[in-house]
């Protein structure tokens, strides 16, 4: 299994603070999916930057690149264009509690 890292970049600065009522919706969604994605082992963290540039990361597993792909693909924020998505193969070299 290897592992994969998503930057899920918001269309404006300092979006964390100016979401209107319909990107609320989004980006709860997007929060039961990598909470769904985490209970069923598939996601290893994930969460936003702060500042005034709120770039969200998610570290997760999948089989191959398609695989990885799809995943990032069908996040509620980045199908329903409310965010863009930039995909990147990782290694998770340190991690505190695994050797």
């Amino acid at each position: 299994m290897s592992e994969w890292i998503y930057f899920i970049h918001p269309p404006r600065p300092n979006f964390a603070a100016t979401m209107t009522d319909e990107e609320k919706a989004a980006w709860g969604r997007h929060f039961e999916r990598l909470q769904r994605l985490l209970a069923d082992g598939v996601l290893v963290l994930a969460g936003p930057t702060l500042g005034q540039v709120n770039t969200g990361v998610a570290i997760f597993e999948a089989p191959d690149e398609a695989a990885a792909r799809r995943i990032m693909a069908e996040d509620p924020a980045i199908a329903g264009g409310f965010a863009e998505g930039e995909l990147r193969e990782f290694r998770v070299s340190l991690l505190r509690g695994r050797p």
